[in-house]
This record gives C-alpha cells, sequence and structure tokens, in this order.
C-alpha cells in the first residue's frame, strides 16, 4: 500500500514559492516496506507525457553532454522493425531537455554496422565518455543462438559519430560466459569495469577489469560474477553504496512481455550485490522489483543511465511496449527516480508515469 499528501490546486500555483512537501509514504513490494523521505518542491519543469519517443528505441542509453556541447544524446537498438527498409541500427538522438528527441541517424554512418558475428543481430548500445573520446560498447546478438552472442566496442570523436569499431571485448570462447550481451561500462576512479551477461544455464552477470582507455580487457583481468536470471544490467554509485539496475521477465513479446526493473546494492563495487532482506542477487530467485508494467506501459525495463537535472531531480530513461502505440515496438520513457531515507531507488508509482514535469534545466 502507499499513501499520498493531497493539497489544494491552489497551493501549485504559488508562483516560485518554495513548499516543503512532508508526505511520509508506506512503499511496499515483495520485499518489505520503506519509508520515503519527504521531498522538497521547489518549481516545476516543462510538462510532458510518456513515452518521450513514440516509435521503437529500445535497450536505450544516455549521455549528458551539455558541458561539451549543450545537447543530451541518446542511443538504442534501432529505430523501427527489424528488416524492414526504413529501419536504423543503433540510432542516435539529440535533445535539449530530454523531452523533444531529433533522430541524427546510425552510430557507424549509413548503412555501416559491424559484423564480426555474421548474421547477427546489433543490440543495447552503451555510451559513455572516456578520455576525451566517445565509446560506445554494443552487442552482436543472435536470437536462437546465445552461445554466438558478444559484446564489443567502438569510438568516435563526436557523440553523434560516426563510430570506428574496435571490435569483441567478451564472448563464450574468450570469458565463458554463453549470452555475452548487455554491456554496461562503469568507471570507479582508478579502475574501469565492464559489466555485461544475461539469461541462460552458461550465462550470468559478470565484471571484468577494462584498460585505461576502455577499449580492451586489462591484461590479466579475470571475471567476477555478480547475478543471475537477468540482463540490461546499469552500475550506478551513490554516496558509498553501488547499485545494479537490471531487468527480468520477457523483453520481446509486445501486450504479453513481463519485463521489470530490479535493483540490489553493495558496498563494493564487485559485490556481492543484494537486496533489502539481504538475498543476494546471485540468487536466481533474486526480484526486488521497483518498476514494474500496466495496460498502458506493458515490459518496462532495459532502463540506461540516472542523469540529475539542475534542481537535483534524478530521472532515468527506460524502454516499454505502449499502448498509444499500440505495443508497436517499445518506445522511450522518460521517469523520476527517487530515494528512500535508507538509499533504496523507487518510482513514485511503482509503474510508468503517464505524464508529469520535466527536468529542470538552466
Amino acid at each position: 500500500m502507499r499513501t499520498y499528501c493531497h493539497f489544494p490546486d491552489i497551493a501549485w500555483r504559488l508562483p516560485l514559492v518554495a513548499m516543503l512537501v512532508v508526505c511520509f509514504m508506506a512503499v511496499s513490494s515483495c520485499n518489505g516496506n520503506k519509508t520515503v523521505e519527504p521531498e522538497v518542491v521547489e518549481e516545476e519543469g516543462p510538462f510532458y507525457t510518456n513515452p518521450v519517443i513514440p516509435n521503437n528505441c529500445a535497450d536505450p542509453s544516455i549521455i549528458d553532454n551539455r558541458a561539451r556541447d549543450g545537447y543530451f544524446y541518446a542511443y538504442s537498438t534501432r529505430n523501427g522493425t527489424n528488416g524492414t527498409p526504413t529501419v536504423v541500427y543503433l540510432p542516435v538522438y539529440r535533445s535539449k531537455d530530454m523531452i523533444h528527441w531529433e533522430p541524427l541517424g546510425n552510430a557507424f554512418g549509413g548503412l555501416n554496422r559491424p559484423e564480426w558475428v555474421s548474421e547477427s543481430s546489433l543490440w543495447a548500445p552503451d555510451i559513455n565518455y572516456i578520455n576525451g573520446k566517445y565509446v560506445l560498447y554494443y552487442a552482436l546478438g543472435c536470437w536462437d543462438e546465445s552461445d554466438r552472442s558478444a559484446s564489443g566496442v567502438a569510438w568516435s570523436d563526436r557523440p553523434e559519430g560516426p563510430f570506428t569499431d574496435v571490435g569483441m571485448l567478451v564472448d563464450i570462447e574468450t570469458q565463458g560466459v554463453g549470452n555475452s550481451i548487455d554491456p554496461n561500462f562503469f568507471d570507479d576512479g582508478d579502475h574501469k569495469y565492464l559489466f555485461w551477461g544475461s539469461f541462460g544455464a552458461k550465462s550470468g552477470i559478470f565484471a571484468i577489469e577494462l584498460s585505461a582507455d576502455g577499449l580492451s580487457i586489462k591484461e590479466g583481468a579475470q571475471k567476477v560474477k555478480i547475478g543471475t536470471s537477468m540482463e540490461g544490467t546499469y552500475v550506478y554509485k551513490r554516496g558509498d553504496w553501488y547499485y545494479v539496475f537490471g531487468s527480468k521477465g520477457s523483453c520481446c513479446s509486445g501486450a504479453a512481455s513481463t519485463y521489470h526493473i530490479i535493483v540490489a546494492r553493495s558496498k563494493n563495487v564487485l559485490g556481492p550485490y543484494v537486496g533489502p532482506d539481504g538475498k543476494q542477487l546471485t540468487d536466481a530467485s533474486f526480484d526486488y522489483t521497483i518498476l514494474s508494467g500496466t495496460e498502458a506501459f506493458r515490459g518496462p525495463g532495459h532502463n540506461g543511465e540516472i542523469i540529475t537535472d539542475d534542481n537535483g531531480q534524478d530521472w532515468m530513461i527506460y524502454h516499454a511496449f505502449c499502448k498509444s502505440n499500440n505495443y508497436n515496438g517499445r518506445c522511450l520513457v522518460l521517469d523520476k527516480i527517487f530515494w528512500t531515507k535508507d538509499g533504496w531507488p523507487y518510482f513514485n508509482l511503482a509503474t510508468p508515469t503517464p505524464s508529469g514535469h520535466g527536468p529542470i534545466l538552466k
């Protein structure tokens, strides 16, 4: 059960007056109740409606590039139906406000794409800025032959590309990990890591140290198992805690999709990662869920990076099949993410938000 505070409509019309909204809410989930911190609401951003990209925009990744050119950039698996003449693989989008997005084309330029795994599909980009270069991790996936799936890396001097492919980073032959997809880069200061993996008896979620430029596996590095029975890994640090976000359920069944976002945390970047009840992420039954679907938004998951706006509010992008789009492709959804007093992330409704006030960007 979740209880909310309600205020007269006139209260929200007071211009530029800071309001302290003291509203202790009981946040329930399959793992127990959490007490949520009071929220301070000082001003509101522009109104928006989800999805913010209404076409296929699966497995999104986002970078805040405002300090360099004033834009956010988003990347996704593709922009339409696989195999159709107009589909763009690994499309790049640009935005000033994370709400209105313009397409820029294919990250690899024209019709180019890596093909070092034959008859594979290009999936799950992960964008980063490393040592003055834009570094893009990606998967070459084989839906019916997961042991052939692998992850690679490319780089560019510009966020829109074209990216120059470096090649394979992890696969079953080099790391013994089947279904080696959904790469995610994490910089821990003195060490850089690649997190990757998915479902499957030969798979799981693993981490391994990278070279200083992020373009290769560090010599002598050994993989560490982080989790199991999940995919779409995203690692985030807040205070002393490292958080692993992931997705469980069926990703790609349209209105029947059961994808949902889970989270675990650790004080060590290499784990062990646990939920509020102490269950470890390596336990196949782990399912501390923070976001589930509704009729309007089916199968929300494979979240991108957390972006903090200029008012200190955190935002997350993820994909979902949307009723407004007749569940045709996984659209890009933008949502606020909050934190409990004891440091657990949550979404206000525990389901996607249909509309609201967006990021405050000054």
